[in-house]
């Protein structure tokens, strides 16, 4: 009896362009197609590019999905083959999940005060496994700006306190009791599941995430299309402060979220080990080349041009791009003169 011979799959880096869903809640986009070397947006509410997502907004509808070049949806296609994508010890310990989330964002206006449930609390009270912890990396301040975040309380809030602020809109007051931290090219903040969380405006930075999209909304008025219904995820007010971290958080605490570490190869890891169990990231500059281990990645690249090199050929890369690597592609070589950030999920 003969036996049947089939080729193995052979797998590419898959480039992804701009997915900036419209009708956002808040402004912005231009950054992107700065970054991108785009046409800038029609619409001024496309502050939100998903690359290589597989996670849709809360509201449903399939936004945010990334779809292929054959118009079918990535999610689809990791679901179908999971350890091609994603590797053996990932499925074995995380299943057909990418467990990241990475976006570019860009703000032209103030984001609104908001945080982003936990692992523990998504699960007790919206029923669903993973809270948003999420980390940023900028990569962008608008000429004049002076970019910054509010994050956390400078001091210890009640929970009477910050369900006033939140019943009554009372956002100057607000942001007075938060930490007020510089955001520059360059920097890099983690953002805990159940800190309160604003952006200024003039900000483009590289977004990792837990693959959700859960967020209680502090402020929301003034903002396009908010109102009270649409602020705490359909939970009642108390429910929805009691996920909220309001610890005063002093500023050694806070350096340690913008703290990075050395990588071995060269170059830094973006974020403190706290972060590992949620996601990783890595920074660095080829100047000749670089060889990455095979794994489940999403690379931006930040500047430069260069190509990367793999069983599947030779891809172009320049400054702007957003390439995902699949595990099966195998180890991959990175050449020329780039800065990249390389997006990973938790170890396995």
């Amino acid at each position: 009896m003969s036996q049947v011979l089939v080729a193995p799959r052979v797998y590419s880096p898959i480039v992804f362009g701009a997915h900036q869903p419209d009708e956002r809640p808040y402004r912005g986009g231009a950054g992107i197609a700065a970054f991108r070397g785009t046409e800038a947006p029609a619409s001024e509410f496309t502050p939100e590019d998903f690359v290589a997502s597989v996670t849709e907004v809360h509201a449903g509808g399939g936004i945010g999905l990334s779809r292929l070049d054959d118009g079918s949806l990535l999610r689809d296609a990791v679901i179908a083959d999971p350890i091609g994508f994603l590797g053996e010890e990932h499925v074995r310990r995380f299943g057909a999940r990418t467990m990241l989330l990475v976006k570019l964002l860009d703000t032209a206006e103030r984001l609104f005060v908001h945080y982003h449930p936990d692992n523990a609390f998504a699960q007790t009270q919206l029923h669903t496994p993973l809270g948003k912890t999420e980390a940023w990396a900028i990569i962008g301040v608008a000429d004049g700006v002076e970019g910054h975040a509010h994050l956390g309380f400078n001091r210890e809030v009640s929970e009477a306190e910050a369900a006033h602020w939140a019943q009554a809109q009372d956002v100057e007051s607000m942001l007075g009791a938060m930490n007020r931290i510089p955001l520059a090219v360059g920097d890099t903040l983690l953002v805990p599941a159940g800190l309160a969380h604003g952006i200024s405006a003039g900000i483009t930075l590289v977004e990792l995430q837990q693959p959700s999209d859960l967020s209680i909304l502090l402020e929301y008025q003034g903002f396009r299309g908010l109102g009270p219904a649409d602020a705490l995820l359909g939970l009642d007010l108390d429910t929805a402060i009691g996920g909220l971290d309001r610890r005063a958080w002093d500023p050694e605490q806070l350096a340690v979220l913008k703290s990075t570490r050395a990588l071995a190869g060269g170059g830094s890891s973006l974020f403190p080990a706290v972060a590992d169990e949620f996601f990783g990231a890595e920074r660095f500059t080829v100047a000749g080349s670089r060889e990455l281990e095979a794994s489940f990645s999403i690379l931006v690249i930040v500047d430069g041009s260069g190509s990367l090199e793999s069983a599947a050929g030779s891809l172009d890369l320049r400054r702007g791009m957003t390439v995902l690597v699949p595990h099966g592609l195998g180890a991959v070589t990175l050449t020329g003169q780039l800065e990249v950030i390389r997006a990973l999920p938790p170890r396995a």
